[in-house]
């Protein structure tokens, strides 16, 4: 299980990453990537580096399709934080490694897969070209033809694109590619948030707000989710209030009252 409120487990066929923009500069997943390799994980060895503020990532990607076997074995439905552990869009993955993982969700329809992502271009680039005839090969490696699905729809039903937003400026550069993202349900993660924003979330179905946690936390401000509570309010935009900033995960501020709302997305309904 994850310890991820919104999500049931992660997932990650794919590992490594690069700093993109200043939400990333703290992200959990350096210092956890950084142990996980010193554990003696193969997947993890070379992904990080030391340095004065602790692991960072060296831009090493790791391709580990075997790590799908697990959504595609289990027949209970599930719901999978899709590279928690990195970007699947980011820009030195090759497209045949996300028609891989498109291949499995498609495969899996009991699943649903949370997919989020700094690179809003290149996840709407990816979504524009249905490469359904590359996908169909891929499953072809992952299942029996026998058991195939007769049809592949795009998009896919059971997966949740999304991008995450830590500031204004982050803010006008992705929500509106999500937008025009070619996708079943689009989600944005305001978390970690660093200041106020102010954004249009129509045609997005779900916006999940955080403040920044661990040693030297930003500032976050109760009235920044408040405002953005109002935005979700106003475009029918299910809201999910994860956690309050502060410097100790264990000790993070509780939840305001008028803030503890943890909604989920409406599936199939218009935003």
């Amino acid at each position: 299980m994850s310890n991820i409120e919104w999500t049931g487990e992660s997932l990650n066929p794919i590992v490594g990453c690069s700093i993109k923009s200043p939400g990333c500069k703290k992200c959990y997943a350096m210092p956890m990537a950084a142990r996980l390799a010193a554990m003696g994980m193969a997947q993890y060895q070379g992904l990080t580096e030391p340095s004065k503020t602790g692991p960072i990532w060296t831009g090493k990607l790791a391709f580990h399709p075997a790590a799908l076997d697990r959504a595609l074995k289990r027949k209970k439905a599930q719901t999978y934080f899709v590279n928690s552990m990195g970007d699947l869009f980011h820009e030195d993955i090759p497209f045949a490694w996300v028609d891989r993982v498109m291949a499995c969700i498609l495969l899996t329809p009991q699943h649903t897969y949370q997919i989020l992502t700094k690179r809003s271009d290149r996840q709407r680039e990816y979504m524009e070209q249905a490469r359904l005839d590359e996908i169909n090969s891929h499953a072809g490696l992952l299942m029996d033809w026998e058991d195939m699905p007769d049809d592949l729809a795009w998009p896919p039903a059971n997966a949740w694109m999304g991008v995450s937003v830590e500031d204004q400026k982050r803010a006008d550069e992705r929500i509106d590619q999500l937008r025009h993202t070619i996708a079943a349900v689009r989600f944005v993660s305001f978390e970690p948030l660093l200041e106020l924003v102010e954004t249009n979330l129509k045609g997005i179905d779900w916006a999940i707000v955080g403040g920044e946690s661990g040693k030297g936390a930003s500032h976050f401000d109760a009235d920044w989710a408040r405002s953005l509570l109002v935005d979700c309010r106003y475009s029918g935009t299910a809201f999910f209030m994860k956690q309050m900033g502060g410097a100790v995960k264990s000790k993070l501020p509780p939840i305001p009252d008028d803030l503890m709302i943890r909604e989920f997305p409406r599936v199939g309904e218009p935003a």
